[in-house]
């Protein structure tokens, strides 16, 4: 089977040509490196000729490269040698630790540096004279300085390829956390905006199907006044609205967070709209404030609970039950649930995944749906909304 060899570098084509043009300069002009070798001159050619074909696959099969340059250099020792077969030596030597396997980078310093001290001693003890010391100098400048500038290169190489490969993580991170934040604002604006403003379409909806099903003027003068109402509150809502959004709204100041103490106006208006509701507030005026989040949530999820109420319930009372324990806050709103005896406004669902959302967003527990067994005068059931929230964020969870 033939050896396939890959198809050198451009580069390393380059060292070739210009290495093989100065050795074949300095061969013509007989500027050789040794004397009183036993083969003569044209024979330093052969390893010249050799390590430019091993400059050739310095980059390709570096380690093939420095076991034959290797060989070369040392039969260049048998001729009168070229200067330009030591330099290619030195950066075939360079090159088979830059390029070559992670073993191959820590191996061969070792080997040269070995062999340096081998070459060192032996030529002491052959010798017996201090200019010995001088090969030793010459094997490591040919091998162990270039392997030892190859380990600094790759080192540095392998150094920067890590830095650049944290910085894109780093930058996909940054990414993935713009993306999350992007998406839970555009979740958040969308919880703010249903809330804030569906509870007036919904009564608009509702009254106008009313004015528009009755031939009755007075209902009809009714149902315009609710309808007017619930545009002028809808429409300031939405300007709130538009002032936190936006920083440069001119007059438009951003509103303060809706808390628990905002109930009153909000079962008010309810109360116009036609729901009949009471409020069964069981929490301790003394005791501790509850935390803006907390009574932002609560709030809506009232407020959405009372939209729902509007939209889906049957005539009879809507209850809402507030209740405060030392480490929690539930939330309890209950409406008449059966068939549809008048209009109703039409509903995504939206309102339950919105207030689910906000319960989850504070490690509380969310459940919603029609209560067992009959309850109601008319043989209908009971929905109800239960909502339990953490007082202390520490609480995840907490339920009571």
């Amino acid at each position: 089977m033939a050896l396939s060899l890959p198809r050198p570098q451009r580069v390393d084509v380059r060292i070739a040509v210009g290495s093989l043009l100065c050795g074949l300069v300095l061969w013509a002009l007989g500027l050789h490196s040794q004397i009183g070798r036993p083969l003569g001159i044209h024979w330093a050619l052969v390893p010249m000729a050799t390590l430019v074909g091993m400059e050739l696959l310095r980059s390709s099969r570096p380690q093939l490269a420095l076991a034959v340059g290797t060989l070369a250099v040392v039969a260049d020792q048998f001729t009168a040698g070229n200067l330009a077969s030591i330099l290619m030596f030195t950066d075939v030597v360079y090159a088979a630790v830059v390029y070559g396997t992670p073993a191959a980078a820590r191996r061969i310093p070792v080997t040269t540096g070995l062999v340096t001290v081998a070459v060192t001693v032996g030529f002491l003890a052959w010798f017996r004279e201090p200019e010995a010391v001088l090969i030793g100098v010459v094997t490591a400048a040919i091998s162990f300085a270039p392997a030892t500038t190859g380990v600094l290169v790759r080192n540095h190489r392998e150094a920067t390829a890590a830095a650049k490969l944290r910085a894109e993580q780093t930058a996909l991170l940054a990414e993935m956390d713009r993306v999350q934040a992007v998406t839970a604002e555009r979740a958040r604006m969308a919880r703010e905006l249903h809330d804030m403003v569906a509870n007036h379409l919904s009564a608009i909806a509702i009254h106008s199907t009313a004015a528009l099903s009755l031939d009755d003027p007075k209902t009809s003068k009714d149902a315009l006044a609710v309808i007017r109402e619930n545009s002028v509150e809808g429409l300031a809502e939405m300007r709130r609205l538009i002032g936190i959004l936006r920083d440069d709204s001119g007059d438009l100041e951003p509103a303060a967070a809706p808390t628990l103490d905002g109930l009153g106006a909000l079962l008010a208006g309810a109360r116009r709209d036609g729901l009949d509701i009471t409020l069964e507030d069981a929490r301790d005026p003394q005791g501790p404030k509850l935390p803006a989040p907390v009574e932002l949530a609560a709030y809506r999820i009232v407020q959405e609970s009372l939209t729902n109420a509007l939209k889906h319930a049957s005539p009879g009372r809507v209850t809402v039950s507030l209740v405060q324990a030392p480490r929690s806050l539930t939330v309890r709103v209950t409406s008449p649930y059966g068939d549809p005896t008048g209009p109703r406004a039409p509903g995504s669902g939206a309102g339950l995944v919105g207030m689910r959302e906000r319960t989850e967003l504070l490690g509380g527990t969310f459940e919603a749906g029609p209560e067992a067994g009959p309850v109601t005068e008319g043989g209908g059931k009971i929905w109800a909304v239960s909502v339990t929230l953490p007082i202390d964020p520490a609480d995840e969870g907490a339920k009571e």
